[in-house]
This record gives C-alpha cells, structure tokens and sequence, in this order.
C-alpha cells in the first residue's frame, strides 16, 4: 500500500515501490536532476528500475505523474546506496524528498539492510541530518575518471 500524504489544500502525493514506469516520467524525473545524457536511451529506463534494489516514485494524486524518485542499490544481504533521489522543482519544499526518502529505508529495514549510505549534493547535508543520516569520518567519496584513464 502507497504511502499518501496531503502537502497542501490541492495536492498530495504516493509514495511506491514500482517495478516498471513510464519512460518519459523517469526521463524527465533525470533531466531535473541533471543525469540525462543525450547519449542514454529511455528504452532502458525499466531496466534501470529493475535493477535497482528499490525503486520508489512519490506520483502526483492528481495526475498520475512521477513528480519524485530515488532509489537504493544493494547485494541484498547486508549494504545499501541510496542514489538518484530527485523532485520536481515545483514540489520540492514540501516533504516529498523526506516522504521517498523514509521510504526507501523502511524497505531496507523490511530486507535486513543494515547498513545505508549515500552522497549528499553540497549544501543538502541538513536535509539528510534531518533523516539521520551523518557525515562518515575518515572516507572519501570517489568517482572514475574514465577520461584520465584515457577511455
């Protein structure tokens, strides 16, 4: 069963786990975010979502619409990333972010994940602090470097 919570007079929204979702949502959903590539082709979008570990997308009551996502990324049995957590810039500041967010943990908890991580964006450390999340001394975030590899 969705989770609902009313944000306002008008509005109120669903958060799910889905296995499957339109395309263009989840496109559109990367693109506010910044990680679309023109490169990358939306036929792969379920995919993605199949395999990811969670999948959760907060949808608008009123339309239908995917108007928030994240998901976590795990082998199952004992760690989990939470990444790709992103709202619309029109319902952001209105819980959807932390209403995802308890989400996906919830799930997490229901399979025995006992360790969460994630990368916070600069200036959003307050928002996951907020949710419990905190700062792991002493470790780096890294990334490849496919171009330094000369890839």
């Amino acid at each position: 069963m969705p989770d609902k919570n009313l944000l306002d007079d008008n509005n109120f929204v669903a958060v799910e786990f889905v296995s499957r979702w339109k395309e263009e949502d989840i496109m559109e959903l990367y693109r506010a975010g910044g990680w679309w590539r023109d490169y990358m082709d939306p036929s792969h979008i379920n995919n993605l979502i199949q395999g990811s570990f969670l999948f959760a997308v907060a949808v608008d009551g009123r339309s239908g619409r995917a108007v928030g996502m994240g998901r976590v990324i795990s082998d199952g049995v004992s760690d989990g990333y939470i990444q790709d957590l992103v709202v619309l810039a029109d319902w952001q500041k209105m819980g959807v972010g932390k209403m995802i967010i308890e989400k996906l943990i919830e799930g997490c908890r229901a399979r025995k994940i006992a360790w969460v991580g994630l990368i916070a964006e600069p200036g959003k450390e307050d928002f996951y602090n907020s949710i419990g999340f905190r700062r792991m001394p002493g470790h780096v975030p890294m990334l490849l470097d496919w171009e330094a590899r000369g890839c």
